[in-house]
């Protein structure tokens, strides 16, 4: 008998899970703590309750600067990966010499650490004479975000039937033709949520934009630059709380569009 599947072997794994969940959450449900404590140092026992953190958010000039540098990147970054991924998807779903090598470049940045790919892009923007700023990590940010867009792609453009493109060629429709009015309307909610992703991946990273980022910082790199100061570490902790609040809501928001729009179309 299959130890997995015996009474203890479920309970044994159910335990497992629990600890991984909790080992994974439990720092941000610490930290979501820690954004409504009293006191400026994040130890326990809590000092009181307060939402003075929250409140300091609405009136600082350079946290409102980076975010809406972020905001700037995470929205060029992504349509230039949306763009580049559906082109590369519909590539990649047709055969032809060097097809698999294509494919591992493409998806080689979900391989590559990020501080070699961000060391690697300052050396070759320095080496054509590229300055430093935002259009820099927009770049970067493309090629980091491209991998994400083509594994949301690809799948949903394998679901379609070939033939719903050979009728089209048949009635007489081109290629440009028969992509915006049969292929795209089915593959729009994947395009949807690629979108929405490499919007979270750009605006939450880093360490390429560390590399790159000119004299206007993003907010990754703001809040990283605010930790040093303990007086500003509990509107960090506020932030950071408000941050992946959102992020987590976009790509759960995402997901489940996806899927109501690929079941709306399935039974259509």
């Amino acid at each position: 008998m299959d130890v997995a599947l015996s009474g203890w072997g479920r309970w044994l794994l159910r335990g497992f899970f629990g600890l991984v969940v909790l080992f994974l959450y439990a720092p941000i449900a610490i930290l979501l703590l820690f954004s409504f404590n009293k006191s400026v140092l994040p130890t326990f026992p809590l000092s009181g309750f307060t939402l003075d953190w929250y409140r300091q958010l609405f009136h600082d000039s350079e946290l409102h600067s980076a975010l809406e540098a972020s905001a700037i990147v995470a929205a060029l970054s992504s349509l230039g990966a949306v763009t580049l991924g559906v082109l590369s998807s519909l590539a990649l779903r047709r055969r032809f010499p060097g097809r698999a090598a294509v494919s591992a470049l493409v998806l080689s940045p979900l391989v590559i650490p990020y501080v070699v790919f961000g060391i690697s892009l300052l050396l070759l923007f320095h080496t054509i004479g590229i300055g430093r700023s935002l259009l820099t990590v927009v770049i970067g940010h493309i090629v980091i975000s491209l991998p994400y867009t083509i594994l949301v792609l690809v799948p949903r453009l394998d679901q379609i039937d070939r033939s719903i493109e050979e009728a089209s060629y048949d009635l007489g429709a081109r290629r440009l033709r028969t992509f915006r009015s049969v292929l795209l309307p089915l593959i729009l909610p994947a395009i949807v949520s690629a979108f929405l992703i490499a919007v979270t991946v750009s605006f939450d990273e880093y360490a390429v934009a560390s590399f790159v980022v000119g004299t206007r910082v993003t907010f990754p790199i703001f809040l990283y630059s605010a930790v040093r100061f303990p007086s500003r570490l509990p509107e960090v902790i506020a932030v950071a709380v408000v941050v992946m609040t959102v992020s987590l809501i976009v790509v759960i928001a995402a997901e489940l569009g996806r899927r109501v729009a690929e079941r709306r179309l399935t039974l259509s």
